[in-house]
């Protein structure tokens, strides 16, 4: 009977969880190549005079989809985000389901931004007008119980402006 209680529980929790993150808008495009992502942000970014944020993570991982909802819903940060950065959601995928070029594109990805995956997801990577990295940000130093903290977040976003990195 105890067996029958947990396994009860168990899918239950499994079922929230679930249900929880479905609410989410998935924000990254896994049908793209993002090394190429990256590049094409960094062309954008030189030609409009900002600088990159990459924000790595995937659809799997609620934290980022949650942060992603987070800046979106928030017109103060939106509005720093839209001055001084062009934003990609880059989509890190190392599961072995994904193929052999999945996993290439995954451990490329890793290399090219220091191994930011280190850090846990999201991470954010923020590159400067030329796509060289100038800052890796842990997202737990952002978070404040099941979401983020507003100060937290702008202060990170305005310490990496263009502006405030080269005055």
């Amino acid at each position: 009977m105890k067996k029958r209680i947990f396994i009860a529980l168990f899918i239950t929790i499994v079922a929230l969880t679930a249900n929880a993150q479905t609410g989410l808008k998935k924000v990254y495009d896994e049908s793209i190549n993002p090394l190429e992502q990256i590049d094409l942000a960094v062309a954008k970014a030189k030609s409009e005079g900002k600088f990159v944020i990459c924000q790595v993570g995937g659809n799997w991982c609620p934290w980022c989809l949650r942060f992603a909802d987070f800046i979106t819903n928030d017109t103060t940060i939106s509005k720093v985000i839209d001055d001084n950065f062009v934003y990609a959601h880059v989509n890190y995928n190392p599961r072995k389901s994904g193929g052999a070029e999945q996993l290439q594109q995954a451990a490329a990805l890793m290399k090219r931004l220091n191994n930011c995956g280190r850090f846990g997801f999201p991470v954010f990577v923020v590159l400067d007008e030329n796509g060289s990295i100038i800052h890796l940000q842990d997202s737990s130093f952002l978070e404040e119980g099941q979401g983020y903290n507003q100060e937290k977040v702008l202060r990170f976003f305005k310490n990496w402006t263009p502006q405030a990195v080269k005055n």
